[in-house]
């Protein structure tokens, strides 16, 4: 009986310390503590992207394939329109 209490005393004990480093410490601010952009890092971040889109444009569009087409046959007609009843 006393080597279960000391285990569930133990579990306790581990439980309630993991519990505890999820919470937040006192005086530990989360914000972080990066000064925020400057209009110009921001006009030369809408550049850069708009430079990335202009290129996504630019790629020519794939043509979807079939890899199986070969393989498969197409189902008959009438099978397929009983199927849909």
């Amino acid at each position: 009986m006393p080597r279960k209490t000391i285990y569930v005393t133990l579990i306790a004990i581990l439980t309630m310390g993991a519990a505890s480093a999820q919470m937040p410490k006192p005086g530990v601010t989360l914000k972080d503590d990066k000064p925020s952009r400057t209009k110009q890092q921001k006009e030369y971040d809408r550049a850069i992207d708009r430079a990335y889109q202009s290129k996504l444009k630019e790629i020519p569009e794939q043509k979807k394939s079939d890899p199986r087409g070969d393989i498969r046959s197409t189902p008959p007609a009438a099978a397929t329109k009983n199927k849909q009843q």
